[in-house]
Formats: C-alpha cells, structure tokens, sequence
C-alpha cells in the first residue's frame, strides 16, 4: 500500500514602502509616516480529499535585514551592524517557537528588532545541501544541519506597478524527510555570504513569519513560497 504524503503549501509576501523602507522617513523637510515592511502568509493543506484549508498570518521583514539591504545597495560596508555588505538572502530556516507558550495554535508576533528565530528546528542530518551544522554538545537540541538552500528563486512582473519585473518569489519545501516530529510555527529567511552547502559562517535573520504549529511528519510536506515585493 502506498503511502500517500499530504502538502502543506505557505505562500508569503513582504511588501517595501515606495518612499523608503522604514516606518518614518526623513524627506527633505518632512517626516513621512509608513508602515513598516510587512507581508501576509497563506498556509494551504491539502487533505485526503484532496481540499486545501486556508490559514492566514502576517510576517515581517526585520531591522536586521533591512540593515542588511542598505550596505548592499550601495556596496559600502556599515562596521554598525551585524549583517555584513557581502551577505544576500540565500536561506531558509524553521522553528517551534513562533506561539505562546502552551498555546500551539496562538502565534506570537515577529517583532522589528528580532534578530534571530525563537526557537530553532534541526532540519536534516545528512543532507550535505544544507547549512548551519550543529551539535547538542554545543547548546543544541539536536545534532544537524538548521538551515536549507531554496528549491528556486523566480522574478516575477507586478501587474500594480506596470508589470515591471519587481517580485522574486522564493520556493522551500520541508521533504518527507525534514523535521519530522517537530510542530513547525516561525519561518525566516536568512541571508549569508555563501550559498553553498556546508556553510558554517554568519547568517542574519532577514524576515520572519509565525504561524499556528503544523506538526511535521514523514507523509507530509510543507512547500513555503515567500514573495518579495522591492
């Protein structure tokens, strides 16, 4: 008897202000209100008969990233911050810390001064595609890798702003053989100075999302496509 592995897909969506990127900005001789860089996630869970159920829940994208993005457009390293001018978004990372505790199906906010995930997920321990390697011996929960690379990374056209060539979506998908066992409820993507696997450098938590826990088991996966709007 086959065994039939159910989909979870998570779509999210982090939209940048068209003035600036941070929630006030100095123009001139103003100061123009915005709102922070935020998103929206859609988690889709398709069933035994083949329906999916909707949940939704906001994400952000984090100082630390935005700090991250300013070194980059302009090449000039900022010894001010933790991010590094060298880094871009390359990946991607789970955790079970995204609820209040004892609450599994109540998220916990992001809030703009996170810097890394509540509380991370090992991932895999033997594929050598992923990154950020750990051991229990050094404060971990278990022994593996906690980050892996993007399925894909796609430019899309925005149909709002003259179908200009403005949104990469990023694709990760959680296999069959990923986290199994874990109740997933945060997601981020990371940006680091090497996407190759085995990395072990420096990574900086770019945008997070929290979600009501989905408990990981080997007949279901998670397909997270996470759209950047610059």
């Amino acid at each position: 008897m086959t065994k039939k592995i159910q989909t979870i897909e998570v779509v999210a969506r982090d939209y940048y202000g068209e003035e600036c990127l941070a929630d006030r900005c100095n123009m001139g001789d103003k100061v123009i209100e915005r709102k922070t860089p935020h998103g929206y996630v859609e988690i889709y869970e398709v069933d035994e008969n083949n329906k999916k159920k909707l949940v939704g829940k906001s994400n952000l994208v984090l100082y630390q990233g935005r700090e991250m993005l300013a070194q980059r457009l302009v090449n000039i390293a900022n010894s001010n911050v933790t991010p590094t001018k060298d880094e871009f978004i390359s990946w991607f990372g789970v955790g079970d810390g995204g609820v209040i505790p004892g609450d599994p199906l109540n998220p916990s906010a992001p809030t703009l001064t996170d810097i890394d995930l509540s509380s991370r997920v090992m991932i895999t321990a033997t594929d050598s595609s992923a990154a950020d390697y750990h051991t229990i011996s050094s404060g971990y929960p278990k022994e593996g890798y906690y980050k892996i690379p993007f399925d894909s990374v796609e430019f899309e056209q925005d149909s709002l702003n003259d179908d200009m060539w403005l949104v990469l979506k990023i694709q990760t998908t959680l296999t069959a053989d990923y986290a199994n066992g874990e109740q997933i409820s945060e997601a981020g993507l990371f940006s680091a100075e090497s996407a190759l696997g085995g990395y072990s450098g420096q990574f900086s938590l770019f945008a997070r999302v929290t979600f009501p826990s989905i408990v990981k088991t080997s007949d279901r996966r998670l397909i997270f496509s996470w759209y950047l709007y610059v």
